[in-house]
């Protein structure tokens, strides 16, 4: 097991121009992380073979593992030019992966943000033989480079562990898996310890976060608070500080046999640069606390 982070955990830091990718990698190693998971906001890399290739040879510099790399994207179009289109431009990160020596990659199957009408599950079921169909060319091209692509329970649309494994099993394709994020199901009001147990065989790495839970009768006021797709209220917290469940989720992790990547990813209103190295220390804290005799 591998303790990391997330650059879009420093975004903030990022987008002040405080601190560049370059740094990030720096700044992992001498708080105690192993490796970096790759968001490319803030900075790109797909267009700018220059700064990829720094940011391969500086990893390599200070042993910093490049575990993964995460983007959106959408394979639900209206036209099959858009959709090609769409599948082309997937393909040039899997190029930047290999470029990169990156084994790991999540990209994202629909629009993240859809308005209501189209967060049921008839709209889901509607786009399942696109978003297949763009996963699995995906995967079939990554296969050649031994990269394994992923989907993340991330967006509301394919969000809930059902919806991810219904997904993952019409894929069916050996280096297509899920990287799993313990707190985005309750994005959907799916409690983190249900989804979390119910895709852990499926997942080739996982996320660490936390968030603050409100109820949508208790508005929490101001704040960086957002809404669940049921309207209950969720803000992103350092990990342990929250409401997840964080030490059983870990135990369960822990108890499953899983030994890959923990990439920790803070999203929440402090400083970010504190809050992702308390973050990093109580996910190192609570494994070694957690006994499996």
């Amino acid at each position: 097991m591998k303790i990391g982070l997330s650059t879009y955990s420093l975004l903030n830091a990022i987008q002040s121009g405080e601190m560049s990718v370059l740094d990030v990698i720096q700044w992992i190693k001498d708080n105690g992380g192993e490796h970096m998971e790759i968001v490319p906001y803030g900075f790109t890399l797909v267009d700018n073979s220059e700064l990829a290739d720094a940011v391969r040879e500086k990893a390599k510099l200070v042993g910093i593992e490049l575990s993964s790399y995460s983007m959106p994207a959408n394979f639900v179009q209206d036209k099959e030019e858009a959709f090609e289109a769409e599948v082309e431009r997937v393909k040039q990160h899997v190029d930047l992966l290999h470029r990169m020596e990156i084994k790991h990659m999540r990209h994202d199957v629909t629009a993240f943000t859809l308005p209501p009408e189209k967060m049921d599950i008839a709209y889901f079921e509607n786009s399942l033989p696109q978003i297949v169909e763009g996963s699995r060319r995906i995967a079939d091209y990554a296969l050649q480079f031994g990269i394994t692509t992923t989907i993340e329970n991330h967006g509301v649309s394919v969000q809930a562990s059902d919806r991810v494994q219904r997904v993952l099993k019409a894929v069916n394709r050996p280096n297509f898996k899920t990287t799993l994020d313990i707190g985005n199901f309750m994005c959907v009001d799916e409690p983190s310890i249900i989804g979390v147990k119910k895709n852990l065989p499926y997942a080739s790495l996982i996320h660490i976060k936390d968030f603050y839970f409100r109820p949508y009768y208790n508005d929490p006021g101001e704040g960086e608070w957002f809404r669940t797709s049921n309207g209950n209220f969720l803000r992103g917290a350092i990990v342990g500080h929250g409401d997840i469940e964080i030490r059983e989720i870990i135990k369960l992790i822990k108890q499953s046999g899983y030994d890959g990547y923990l990439t920790v990813e803070f999203e929440g209103m402090e400083e970010c640069k504190l809050a992702s190295k308390i973050g990093m220390n109580n996910v190192k804290r609570f494994w070694n606390e957690i006994s499996l005799v």
